[in-house]
């Protein structure tokens, strides 16, 4: 441990982000780095207690506490304070295939159950983590490293999101031959079309992993939709194992009067539209909120990406529906520490609306009642509004939470253009139609964590696809322990080394 007092010397600081005023005028990241010393200090401030809940990945309270790639951090935060920064990116790389997205986009659960944050708050993990991977690729320490042999077996990886690319980065390495399908014009699953440009940089942060998981021999194929254009059986019969990675792309529609209406989308496909316009493409789905006043129904981060999104494009005014309570500013008795703490998040795109239009954009207990229309110059039935009414989540005769409308809060809201940001239900069912895929009872691909078999032979399936929709850290941990298990299946005995334990 290099600073025994750190922790109680040294205050919490975050690398500041670009103000709102400045960075709602561009697409670029808003995050910042420490300088080397702030670096520094930081590290210092973590305890390297006996017990580190902050690397343990359990799930407590049926919420994931510490991290679930379970990083080395005591031990980076270490190396990083006496200044061994090639060590420190060396244990980072032990355990997290892309501490580049993490360190920009994962809500950092690590920092939920540090020990220090029982009294202080906690250490800087995330921002600890992204400064040691980004100084890492400045320095030129990441180069292409292919495997020294191949073992002559062969796996296809179905999806490129975290998951398949976690999957198919440490199959590369232990030296199979890996080929990723992705159906979509470019790599990156959620991390190219479900996260905004200005929380990941495509160009400079995406596409630098992808060229360098290129030079190390893994093979990307775009516009191949498995179970459509290509069946799962002829994957089967030119590879010796398959990882599904699809994720959980069908999304939870809004079931109101008026829901057909032009102006009312999917919040992933208005994300996607206008990340491959940022991207260069003159795309003709292109969803654009200029001059209009926007609603956004969900509240987590994919609604914020939305409003966030729909600031930049210049909206006249958006406003965010969230179902659920306001939650609490602090911990309350029932969330103890090492618990994820359920206190209130202002994030980046409400810390913008706040700064554009004077006040939080969120509406809390809060639920659409019918999307209100009107005919179009075209002859069809256009946004116009949207009402709504206020809730209170009550037990049912069953002891079941239901929302219950409280009398006289009916409101009526203008809008030209609705998001609808409640989340995802599950897979598509192409694949699993299609090739006799057994699902859980949540529709989910049917596979034990841990072993991530499928009833078909010699077909896993990882992230998303096989828990429902999640975090990106979560995707990278199940890619990488069901490539442990490829692994096992095709050469055994498993080589322990890349995993680290």
């Amino acid at each position: 441990m290099g600073k025994a007092t750190g922790f109680m010397e040294y205050k919490r600081e975050v690398p500041k982000e670009r103000s709102p005023k400045e960075r709602i005028k561009d697409w670029q990241e808003f995050k910042n780095k420490f300088s080397e010393e702030a670096a520094k200090i930081q590290g210092a401030r973590c305890m390297e207690c006996g017990i580190p809940f902050c690397h343990s990945g359990l799930e407590i309270g049926g919420m994931v506490s510490g991290c679930p790639v379970n990083n080395l951090i005591p031990e980076w935060n270490d190396l990083i304070y006496k200044n061994k920064w090639e060590e420190a990116v060396r244990r980072l790389l032990k355990t997290n295939n892309f501490p580049e997205f993490t360190g920009r986009v994962c809500p950092a659960p690590c920092e939920g159950s540090c020990t220090v944050g029982l009294n202080d708050p906690a250490v800087t993990i995330k921002a600890n983590e992204y400064q040691i991977i980004e100084k890492a690729f400045a320095e030129g320490w990441i180069q292409p490293e292919p495997p020294e042999k191949r073992t002559g077996k062969s796996a296809a990886v179905v999806g490129s999101g975290p998951a398949g690319l976690a999957a198919a980065d440490q199959l590369n390495k232990l030296g199979h031959k890996v080929t990723v399908y992705e159906r979509q014009d470019r790599i990156g699953g959620l991390l190219v079309y479900g996260i905004p440009n200005m929380k990941l940089d495509k160009e400079k942060v995406l596409k630098r992993r992808l060229k360098l998981m290129e030079a190390e021999g893994v093979e990307f194929i775009t516009g191949t939709e498995i179970g459509s254009d290509l069946s799962l059986e002829e994957l089967q019969r030119g590879f010796d194992a398959v990882v599904l990675t699809g994720g959980a792309t069908k999304p939870r529609d809004l079931e109101v009067p008026g829901r057909a209406a032009e102006g009312v989308h999917f919040a992933v496909d208005y994300l996607k539209a206008n990340t491959k316009r940022i991207l260069g493409d003159q795309n003709e789905d292109y969803i654009s909120a200029e001059a209009k006043d926007v609603i956004v129904i969900g509240g987590g981060d994919t609604g914020t990406d939305c409003v966030a999104t729909a600031i930049r494009q210049g909206a006249k005014t958006v406003n965010q529906f969230e179902i659920m309570p306001k939650s609490p500013d602090e911990r309350q008795a029932d969330n103890p520490w090492p618990e994820w703490p359920k206190t209130l998040k202002v994030d980046y795109g409400q810390e913008e609306a706040i700064e554009l239009f004077g006040s939080d954009p969120r509406e809390f207990l809060i639920m659409t009642k019918d999307i209100l229309t009107a005919e179009n110059d075209s002859g069809q039935k256009a946004v116009t509004g949207v009402r709504t009414v206020k809730i209170n989540w009550e037990k049912d005769e069953n002891g079941r939470f239901t929302p219950v409308e409280k009398a006289g809060t009916e409101k009526v809201w203008s809008a030209d253009l609705i998001l609808i940001a409640m989340g995802f239900l599950g897979p598509e069912e192409t694949l699993i139609e299609s090739s006799g895929l057994e699902q859980d009872n949540r529709s989910n691909i049917k596979a034990d964590y841990g072993d991530f078999k499928t009833n078909l032979k010699g077909v896993f399936a990882a992230g998303d696809m096989r828990r429902g929709q999640s975090l990106v850290v979560n995707a990278i941990d199940e890619g990488r322990k069901a490539a442990r298990e490829v692994d096992q299946y095709l050469q055994p005995p498993f080589t322990e080394p890349i995993y680290g334990k």
